[in-house]
C-alpha cells in the first residue's frame, strides 16, 4: 500500500517538539511498521526526521509567507493547487491521509478524483480556534474549504466524542464519522528508566508536561501546589515544557515563594519526555472549564503509560478515560482547592499511588498502543468506495 500523509498546516513542525508533531511521528511510525510505504507532504518539517522515520519520503510543501493575516489566508488558500499537483506528481496512492488544516482541501479532492481513500484526521474545531486564540478574517471562505474537504473525504476521524459531535452538525460530514483517540508507545514508557532530574530522598514530585498555554490551567496548577507545599515542604513543582504562558506562570512561582521548589525546564526533546516523567511522583492534567471540551489529551496517555498516578480535571473523554476512582483522580476544572486535596491524599497514601499506576498503564497498553491507533484509522479503507472510484473514471 502506498500512502500519502498531507499535513499542510503550517503551525504543525512534523519533526518537531509539539503535542501535535508527536502526534504525526507517532501515526507515521506505526504505518510504517505495517510495511506500508509513505509520502509525507508538509508545509512545515520541522527538522530532520528521527532515525525510526528515515524510510519516510519528506515532500516539503511551499511555505506560506508570514505577511498580514488576510495575505496569508489567500495565499494558503491558493498552496491547495501546490499541493494538488505535488500528489500528482509523486502519486498514484491508495491512501491519502491528512491531518486536517484550516486552508487546505485539496488532498481530499485529490483523493476523491483519483479513486484512492480519503481519511481526514480532524483534532480540533480550527474555524472556532483561529478566531478565539489568534485571528480570522476571512470566516466564511474558511468554512467553504472546510465543506469542500468533509465532503470530498472517503471517512471522517474525529479524536474524541465531543469533536465527533460537532463534525456530524456539518451535513457534508454526517454518516462518516468514527472516533479514533489518541496513543502510547509502550516502548518508550518502559518501567524503570533513570530520571532526568531527580529529586533528593522523601522529596514528593508533582509534575506536568506540555505546551504552557492558557487553556491548560497552569495558574490553578500552581495554586494548588502553594497549597500542598504549604502543609509538605518535603514537595517539588515540576514543569516540561515552554510556551506563551511561561513568563506568568515563572513570575507566579516566584511571588508565592515557590522558586526553590519548583523547576521549568522549558522544551525538551521528546526522546527526553519519559526521562522527565520518571522524575514525577503524580502528574496533572488542570484543564480550564471547557463546556464543548473536544481534546484527546496526549499528556494523560503518556502519564498513564508511564506508570504514574494522575490528578486531572473532569472534562470530556478524560472522564471515560481516567475511569474515575480506577485510573486517576478527578476534580471540578479551576478548582485549586480540590486538585490540592487530591495531591495531598497521593502524597500520603503510596500504596493508591501504586493501585492507580497500575490500572492506568494496564489500560493505556490493552486499548491504546498506536499499532492499535492506526488499525482502527485505515478500517475499512483498503479499497475506495464503488461511487468515488467511479468519478475518477
Amino acid at each position: 500500500m502506498r500512502l500519502a500523509y498531507v499535513c499542510a498546516d503550517p503551525g504543525v513542525p512534523v519533526f518537531g517538539r509539539k503535542g501535535c508533531s508527536i502526534h504525526v511521528q507517532e501515526v507515521l511510525r506505526a504505518l510504517l511498521k505495517r510495511g506500508i510505504e509513505v509520502d509525507l507532504f508538509a508545509s512545515r518539517v520541522g527538522g530532520d526526521p528521527p532515525l525510526s522515520l528515515e524510510a519516510v519520503r519528506v515532500r516539503a510543501l511551499p511555505a506560506v509567507p508570514a505577511d498580514d493575516v488576510a495575505s496569508r489566508e489567500r495565499q494558503a488558500l491558493a498552496a491547495n493547487r501546490q499541493l494538488e499537483e505535488a500528489l500528482r506528481r509523486h502519486g498514484p496512492f491508495d491512501v491519502v491521509y491528512e491531518r486536517h488544516s484550516l486552508w487546505s482541501f485539496a488532498a481530499m479532492e485529490y483523493a476523491r478524483a483519483t479513486g484512492a481513500a480519503g481519511i481526514l484526521e480532524v483534532n480540533a474545531p480550527l474555524i472556532e480556534e483561529q478566531e478565539r486564540h489568534r485571528r480570522l478574517v476571512d470566516r466564511s471562505a474558511a468554512e467553504r474549504v472546510a465543506e469542500r474537504c468533509f465532503a470530498a473525504a472517503t471517512a471522517l476521524i474525529a479524536v474524541s466524542e465531543p469533536m465527533a459531535r460537532r463534525l456530524e452538525s456539518h451535513a457534508a460530514a454526517r454518516g462518516r464519522v468514527r472516533v479514533v483517540a489518541n496513543g502510547v508507545d509502550p516502548q518508550r514508557f518502559r518501567p524503570g528508566l533513570r530520571p532526568a532530574v531527580p529529586a533528593p530522598p522523601g522529596v514528593f514530585t508533582v509534575g506536568f508536561v506540555g505546551s504552557l498555554k492558557p487553556w491548560h490551567g497552569l495558574s490553578v496548577l500552581v495554586e494548588a501546589f502553594s497549597r500542598l507545599h504549604a502543609q509538605d515542604p518535603r514537595t517539588r513543582l515540576l514543569l516540561v515544557g515552554d510556551g506563551p504562558e511561561r513568563t506568568a506562570i515563572e513570575a507566579e512561582i516566584r511571588d508565592r515563594g515557590l522558586a526553590d521548589a519548583a523547576v521549568v525546564t522549558g522544551a525538551v526533546d521528546p526522546e527526553e519526555v519519559p526521562r522527565f516523567l520518571a522524575s514525577m511522583d503524580a502528574a496533572v492534567a488542570p484543564y480550564l472549564p471547557d463546556e464543548t471540551f473536544y481534546f484527546s489529551p496526549l499528556k494523560v496517555y503518556e502519564y498513564m503509560a508511564a506508570g504514574l498516578p494522575v490528578v486531572a480535571s473532569r472534562l470530556g473523554q478524560l472522564v471515560d478515560l481516567a475511569e474515575e476512582g480506577r485510573c486517576a483522580m478527578l476534580c471540578s476544572p479551576d478548582d485549586a482547592g480540590a486538585f490540592a486535596e487530591a495531591l495531598a491524599v497521593l502524597r500520603k497514601d503510596p500504596e493508591l499511588r501504586r493501585r492507580l499506576s497500575r490500572v492506568a498503564r494496564e489500560k493505556v497498553l490493552r486499548e491504546s498502543t498506536w499499532d492499535m491507533v492506526v488499525e482502527r484509522l485505515l478500517e475499512g479503507v483498503q479499497t475506495a468506495p464503488p461511487a468515488l472510484a467511479g468519478e475518477a473514471q
